[in-house]
């Protein structure tokens, strides 16, 4: 039994599923360094690409190489150690930034499908707007992966086509442009013409998914802040009073004690303010805050089902002011709710702990009569189905390229034999037909299997619909593979628009003159160095709060 044990296979590949927590690719001393191995010795190159990484890591100014005391902290640990000046570290950033972009390029080769969040930015330090782009896939380890692709500068007068032009540029640089799944953009006015121009160009080389209907995502957290800022401008004279007065008040330590003395010499008792809906503000935290934490698709078509429930609930509220307030956040919400969202639908239908269920309990909610709700459902069930026969489409070509790959291999041909044709035996003719029976998908299909069954229950809160999809590849080999791709798509840009607290530590008021190249390389290799070595990037600096306090 111990010798059994010990080779029992099925034990290993219990044991591998059940693994959770990837490595770092890299194998790191007993003090996490990844720059530490055993038996090296002190390199001076070596010393120059850590300062080079920390440079672009941390966001450093390439001056920090010539600060003296840091120097001589170096100089004091290894006397070998030689200073740099600060255009041997630009240098140094870029060498590293186009070698790492290689690897990068490398492993999105193994890539198959990708999602794309783009962002326009403007440096308040620079006369230029930049645009980033963002691309998202799943590894080879079924793990949701994000990089930071490009930050260039995009030409004046940045319409449609030239916001499409730069992008596709982009693809081609990377050789991902027949890759691409789905383009997540806000509701700017020039996305819309932007995206028509890069779908035709994209579709005259390669089949969009569904002819395209998924390509074109409108981000989540934008049309959350358009409802908000509806709702919003009703109050904005109030909210601009209370924020004057608590400055005022604040203003001195005079002002808040005679506040205070006003307050007790009236006799009011301390008490929490009052709200028509608080529970509602609460709710809407909720819903805000799964809109920026980088949520996969799956998760938003209950917030968006708890919105219009909010909506419809103030709506109906006794107090007048909070029915017009809330009136022109329901046409904001109907006017880009109303139409099918395919997307997030077709994502909640591919949680194993939903299926088909939330969409029956959330459609007639948020769409006005049964009616269309029900046409609208019957919209989800043909394009999941028409999606998963593609997808059948796809995996048959790719098993017959790969037969035909391995019969050209076989039979060797040299050059002087490249014009004849292979020897087929009676084998090569058998196996083909058991090749193409056996790729042929079955009387019940993979999705209608996966529908039939019960939900999944899981056993904790911390639940992974990708995980659970990984560990059911095997099962669902097709429709794990479509899975995969509509779960990597990014309902909202958040991913993209974190880039730019970044673009304004680097373009700052001491370094306006960085031209492109040397932005590019900090920006994105800050972004890969961060994702290679597990390093957490800067927190963004919040505005702080302003209380105050009565003594009462």
């Amino acid at each position: 039994m111990r010798r059994h044990s010990d080779k029992c296979m099925q034990k290993k590949l219990h044991e591998s599923t059940e693994q959770k927590q990837t490595t770092i690719p890299f194998q790191p001393s007993q003090s996490g360094n990844p720059f530490l191995t055993p038996g090296a010795r002190y390199s001076n190159e070596k010393m120059r690409e850590i300062i080079a990484t920390a440079i672009m890591v941390h966001e450093y100014p390439f001056s920090v190489v010539e600060d003296d005391v840091w120097m001589w902290g170096f100089q004091f640990a290894n006397p070998d150690f030689r200073k740099v000046t600060h255009k041997t570290a630009r240098s140094d950033c870029v060498a590293l930034f186009e070698k790492e972009k290689k690897v990068l390029k490398k492993l999105l080769e193994s890539v198959r499908k990708i999602s794309l969040t783009t962002d326009m930015w403007k440096s308040s330090h620079q006369v230029v707007e930049y645009m980033v782009i963002t691309g998202h896939f799943i590894d080879s380890r079924w793990t949701l992966q994000k990089r930071v692709l490009s930050f260039v500068k995009v030409p004046a007068p940045r319409r449609g086509i030239d916001v499409a032009d730069s992008i596709y540029k982009c693809l081609k640089t990377w050789g991902i442009e027949s890759k691409v799944f789905s383009v997540s953009v806000d509701d700017s006015s020039y996305n819309d013409s932007c995206l028509r121009y890069l779908k035709d160009d994209l579709s005259l080389s390669n089949k969009l998914i569904l002819d395209g209907s998924l390509f074109h995502v409108r981000c989540c957290a934008h049309i959350l802040n358009l409802l908000v800022q509806d709702g919003l401008s009703k109050i904005k004279d109030i909210i601009f009073n209370i924020r004057e007065s608590v400055k005022y008040i604040n203003h001195n330590d005079a002002r808040l004690k005679a506040f205070c003395d006003v307050i007790a010499f009236a006799s009011y008792k301390e008490r929490e303010p009052h709200y028509a809906y608080a529970p509602s503000l609460e709710e809407w935290d909720k819903v805000e805050k799964v809109c920026s934490e980088y949520p996969t698709a799956n998760l938003y078509l209950s917030e968006v089902w708890k919105m219009k429930e909010i909506l419809d609930k103030a709506n109906e509220d006794e107090d007048l002011f909070m029915r017009e307030m809330t009136s022109p956040m329901k046409i904001k919400f109907d006017k880009y709710w109303g139409g099918c969202n395919m997307l997030m639908a077709i994502a909640s239908v591919l949680d194993p702990r939903c299926k088909f269920h939330m969409v029956r309990i959330c459609f007639p909610k948020i769409y006005k009569s049964k009616e269309v709700a029900d046409e609208n459902i019957k919209k989800v069930k043909h394009s999941l189905e028409e999606l998963y026969d593609e997808y059948v489409a796809i995996s048959l070509t790719e098993s017959s390229s790969s037969s035909s790959a391995v019969n050209l291999d076989s039979s060797n041909p040299s050059s002087s034999q490249v014009n004849i044709a292979p020897i087929r035996t009676g084998f090569d003719e058998i196996m083909s037909i058991i090749q193409e029976n056996e790729a042929i998908p079955p009387i019940k299909s993979e999705l209608q299997d996966y529908l039939d069954e019960g939900i999944y229950i899981p056993k904790s809160s911390s639940f992974c619909a990708l995980d659970w999809w990984r560990n059911n590849s095997m099962k669902y080999k097709i429709l794990s593979k479509m899975a995969a791709d509509i779960l990597a798509i990014p309902i909202s840009t958040v991913a993209s628009e974190s880039t730019f607290s970044a673009g304004g530590r680097v373009i700052d008021e001491c370094r306006s003159k960085l031209n492109e190249e040397s932005v590019e390389a900090l920006i994105c290799g800050g972004d890969w160095f961060r994702h290679k070595y597990n390093v957490k990037k800067k927190s963004k600096v919040e505005k702080e709060k302003i209380y105050i306090t009565l003594k009462i």
